[in-house]
């Protein structure tokens, strides 16, 4: 399952990044060291498509249905 372009580093700032939580729930799992791996590049915050897709695999939950 991909969700995210493998290739490409994400803003905090991209409308996309929404779908994990808001903007301030994602400050504070950094705060917390939780959430998907992220690059500081002084201020600015930037998550790899490719740790955006694992970390969604890593926290996915199957069911006894499927």
């Amino acid at each position: 399952m991909e969700l995210f372009e493998n290739e490409r580093l994400y803003d905090d700032d991209d409308v996309e990044l929404d779908v994990l939580g808001t903007r301030q729930k994602r400050a504070r799992w950094r705060h917390e060291h939780r959430g998907p791996s992220y690059i500081k590049f002084g201020r600015r915050v930037k998550y790899a498509g490719s740790d955006l897709n694992t970390w969604l695999l890593k926290n996915r939950i199957t069911t006894e249905g499927q």
